[in-house]
């Protein structure tokens, strides 16, 4: 059951402290263990509003406070879920009582609400109702500010809710109306491109950790002070936000993601037997399916880096840069690396060209690119989402049957690296079903 059946609030702020308290009618019957857990039955509840009917009366009297509860993710969860269903938005700064307890007193083992009463002499007056326990939390509160400094509490609590500083021209409903689940999100300036691209399980912490050390970092104090807006996709989870967020980047080409906008054409090394020995032969992601193609080693983005990385190769094990055709040697004579006794010799006939192509297979295993390992288009689970994904390419993420004939009939994107590592690594932990799909 995932639905209220009460709301309890104490309010403490400078006008001093009121309660307010709500049974609700959940639409459902309460389960019988729910029953004798807070003595809350159906019939208590059968003339009791639905939260669609105060929903408006809470948000409005929550908006500005701290939100404190005791596992504050169990009950934010409740009330999110609740206001969700009917498009309210509702992320306010949360504090959970566990946690603060815990970083409070890390001498004790237990931190639970009994263990808190029974170590604070806390007055039980109505436990396992949602009044009766807020008042216990108040009363938790009082009683650390009787016991320690004010100024650690509140340095304690402002770590909690890791709310950092935020740059004076950015709106503070841009960083409240941001959520803390996982997806991508987007900083814009002045116009509609985009200045970043970021990816997080915790929207939200992620985004306010750049304001917390953009004073240490050229880059995040550029971002702060072109900063006017913010976007933000939720994913059902990491790997929906990682595809989402190399997507992204590769589409709209935002100025601070360097590193994964580059869009030079891929290349890879495949080897080819010439004559009567083995040689690397660079292709690229424009000639070949990099997908389908069984025979390719290493995903470069420039000519450059490809020959330094086989170069690189070569000189750990060995290998001749002649016969790999990095080095122009004469017919007979040894290439420079054998002068310096750095290669065993096959450019002069001391090693066997099976052998060195033996020990050059070798070597390039580690840079194999996976095949793709299914006849066609498969769905990557996660949660409620399904990543389609056809030869390592990612076509985008469907929640129901009726969209996925769309997406398979539309153009495949071309091959990416960045998307190709996500997904190979993704597939090797299998911990996400995959699901065959088949067209019709």
């Amino acid at each position: 059951m995932d639905r209220i059946t009460e709301v309890g609030v104490v309010f403490v702020d400078e006008s001093g402290i009121r309660e307010w308290s709500q049974l609700i009618n959940p639409k459902t019957r309460i389960p019988a263990f729910i029953e004798r857990l807070t003595g809350i039955t159906n019939e208590m509840v059968l003339n009791a509003p639905d939260f669609e009917n105060i929903a408006h009366e809470l948000n409005t009297l929550l908006e500005g406070y701290l939100f404190i509860a005791h596992n504050a993710r169990f009950d934010y969860g409740f009330l999110k879920n609740e206001f969700k269903r009917l498009d309210i938005v509702f992320r306010p700064n949360i504090l959970c009582n566990v946690k603060l307890s815990r970083a409070l007193f890390p001498e004790h083992k237990h931190h639970n609400l009994d263990s808190l009463i029974t170590r604070h002499d806390l007055t039980v007056s109505n436990r396992h109702r949602a009044l009766g326990d807020a008042q216990l939390i108040h009363q938790f509160w009082q009683v650390i500010h009787n016991q320690l400094d004010a100024n650690y509490i509140a340095t304690t609590v402002k770590k909690l809710v890791g709310r950092p500083s935020i740059p004076s021209h950015v709106d503070d409903s841009l960083i409240q109306g941001l959520p803390d689940t996982p997806g991508v999100y987007l900083f814009y300036g002045e116009n509609d491109l985009p200045l970043y691209v970021g990816k997080s399980t915790h929207i939200k912490q992620r985004v306010l950790s750049h304001f917390s050390s953009d004073h240490r970092h050229p880059k995040e104090m550029s971002l702060s002070q072109q900063l006017r807006r913010i976007d933000f996709i939720e994913t059902a989870g990491e790997i929906g936000a990682l595809l989402k967020e190399a997507q992204l980047i590769k589409t709209l080409q935002p100025i601070h993601n360097r590193r994964l906008r580059r869009s030079n054409d891929l290349c890879a090394w495949q080897l080819q037997q010439k004559a009567d020995y083995v040689t690397p032969s660079l292709t690229w992601a424009d000639d070949l399916d990099f997908g389908a193609q069984e025979n390719l080693y290493g995903l470069f983005r420039t000519q450059r880096d490809a020959h330094t990385a086989l170069r690189k190769l070569a000189q750990d094990n060995s290998l001749c840069l002649g016969v790999l055709g990095l080095e122009k040697i004469t017919k007979g004579r040894p290439c420079f690396a054998r002068q310096l006794h750095k290669c065993q010799g096959a450019c002069v006939g001391e090693e066997s060209m099976l052998s060195h192509a033996l020990r050059l297979q070798q070597a390039m295993t580690k840079l194999k690119i996976n095949q793709w390992p299914y006849t066609g288009a498969i769905g990557l689970k996660e949660a409620e989402d399904l990543h389609l994904i056809d030869h390592w390419c990612y076509l985008g993420t469907v929640q129901t049957e009726s969209e996925i004939s769309a997406l398979l009939d539309s153009a495949k994107p071309a091959f990416d690296k960045d998307t190709y590592m996500i997904l190979n690594k993704a597939l090797k932990a299998a911990s996400h079903e995959v699901v065959y799909i088949k067209r019709r």
